[in-house]
């Protein structure tokens, strides 16, 4: 029920101290604001609304890549879910706004509030406890463990506030770009035209960014979604007279999918249903289901190729040399895989887009870029679609030894559950673990951490949650070369069952064996009775 936005009064001042505190109004801020209401709690945001990454850091043409059925809160439906296209940016933002109006989310949420400075109250040895936060159960205690730096506004001035509990909805998208680091001579000093990193480009509107592209020679860096998607948006800024090619410089391949449709079959078949995911590896499984999946690996090889045999055919890859030399399921298991805009190809056919392999690096040059391979590519403007450092938003303000235990030695998120470090007390991060869907993955986790604050159960020791991250690390390197991102796409059934399981609730969410085998798991599975 759509308020007017007169009407979404935000909380108007905080109190010294509070039980919970939530930093970040995105998806995974929402989600928690909504889990914790009980506690009221104080939600930061930095900018002047919500939708995180949906509202600052896309591009005009930017859709998401799930459909909207898969890509919606248990308990808060799209108006239009049997839209068959995929939503806008616009529309994903609208949604959530229409999701804060629903419960009433806006009187928690504290905007330009930007978290500069986090300290733990009681010193850096409440970390390190045999049972996480001393007794690994209910860490709302009464006693504050968090003080939490707040500039507001244009403010420099920092305030301080306490908490009991702290959770972390930054992301890991936005705000930090990463930049590609260059021998001296040979970054983009040299370079006599612009660079710029696709966070910027997000910041500009249509008519600056068809100006900024149009009739000049363009290089983007990159071959991900973020990548693809500016690319084809300075195709089109360049149809005409007078247009310029855009040029891709593509470092690493990974598998472009056109639609969840392969051979005329819907794709959850291949992944999203129990039976699929038995015979991908599961993290910390036992020696049967290890049996059963080496058994099965000429099965998950045959629906890899399966899959990959539709993508040669459909697109036109080994034309423009852009066949991946790994299988499909890396992709899929590393949550890299991303849906082409539509006409992409099309604007390559039409000589508007270009691409080269970099695969041995670049480098600046005067006029633009040159490859190891001593091939140079003439450039007005540069585009680093490169992706963001998100975890170094986390470093940035979490006090030492914390800030040196964000990455593990797999170099992902050491996280129980997607959720818990086991070293640092009284707080979460949701929205550090990728899937399919990530409203669906934070939804869940929010739950689930409602339930710990709740009490509902106890965690395990902190040995024992850190050898389950382990077992999740090595299932990853297990299945994916590009093991280094936190997916659960291959598994994600077998996570939510997890959690379901900790908070005592059925694990098993269909009406009958035939559809809990074969039926794709979604959000409405999960809707709370």
């Amino acid at each position: 029920m759509a308020q007017g936005q007169a009407a979404r009064a935000t909380r108007e001042a905080v109190p010294p101290v509070s039980r919970v505190a939530i930093i970040g109004g995105g998806i995974s801020g929402l989600a928690a604001a909504k889990q914790m209401a009980a506690y009221d709690p104080v939600v930061f945001e930095a900018t002047p609304s919500v939708g995180g990454v949906w509202k600052h850091c896309v591009y005009r043409t930017t859709r998401l890549q799930t459909p909207r059925p898969d890509y919606e809160f248990s308990d808060y439906s799209w108006k239009n879910r049997d839209d068959p296209s995929f939503p806008t940016h616009t529309e994903i933002v609208d949604y959530l706004e229409g999701y804060a109006d629903e419960f009433d989310l806006w009187r928690y949420i504290s905007f330009e509030s930007k978290v500069v400075d986090i300290k733990l109250l009681g010193g850096a040895e409440a970390g390190f406890t045999e049972l996480w936060s001393g007794t690994g159960k209910a860490p709302l205690r009464g006693k504050p463990m968090w003080e939490v730096g707040i500039v507001t506004g244009d403010s420099n001035t920092v305030q301080y506030y306490k908490f009991e509990f702290v959770v972390m909805c930054t992301g890991k998208y936005g705000d930090v770009p990463r930049m590609p680091v260059f021998p001296p001579g040979k970054g983009p000093e040299v370079f006599k035209g612009t660079v710029m990193h696709s966070l910027d480009y997000c910041k500009l509107n249509e008519e600056e960014t068809v100006e900024l592209m149009r009739g000049k020679k363009v290089v983007v860096v990159g071959y991900k979604k973020s990548a693809i998607d500016l690319a084809n948006e300075c195709a089109q800024a360049n149809q005409g007279e007078g247009g310029q090619a855009c040029t891709m410089l593509v470092r690493t391949l990974h598998w472009v999918v056109p639609s969840y449709s392969i051979w005329g079959l819907p794709f959850f078949l291949f992944y999203s249903t129990r039976f699929s995911q038995l015979f991908y590896e599961r993290p910390n499984q036992g020696l049967f289901r290890s049996l059963l999946c080496r058994l099965m690996s000429p099965l998950r090889s045959g629906v890899s190729k399966f899959i990959e045999s539709y993508l040669s055919w459909k697109l036109p890859l080994a034309k423009y040399g852009l066949t991946p030399d790994h299988p499909f399921v890396e992709d899929y298991a590393s949550c890299q895989m991303a849906i082409l805009p539509e006409g992409f190809f099309d604007m390559a056919d039409r000589g508007l887009v270009r691409f080269k392999r970099a695969s041995a690096g670049w480098c600046f040059s005067e006029n633009g870029v040159v490859l190891d391979d001593g091939t140079k590519v003439e450039a007005d403007l540069v585009f680093l679609a490169t992706g963001f450092e998100g975890k170094e938003k986390l470093r940035e303000v979490l006090p030492k030894p914390f800030r040196d235990l964000v990455v593990g030695k797999s170099s992902m998120m050491p996280l129980y559950r997607g959720t818990i470090h086991p070293l640092i007390p009284n707080m979460a991060f949701v929205g550090f673990v990728e899937s399919v869907s990530n409203l669906h993955t934070s939804e869940l986790r929010c739950r689930w951490l409602s339930g710990l604050l709740e009490g509902r159960f106890e965690l395990p020791s902190v040995m024992a949650m850190m050898g389950h991250v382990a077992g999740e690390a090595d299932a990853m390197r297990r299945t994916t070369r590009f093991y280094r991102r936190h997916c659960i796409s291959t598994y994600s059934i077998h996570d939510s069952d997890g959690m379901c399981a900790d908070l005592g609730s059925a694990t098993l969410r269909k009406g009958n064996w035939i559809a809990e085998l074969f039926a794709p798991y979604n959000n409405k599975d999960y809707k709370e009775q």
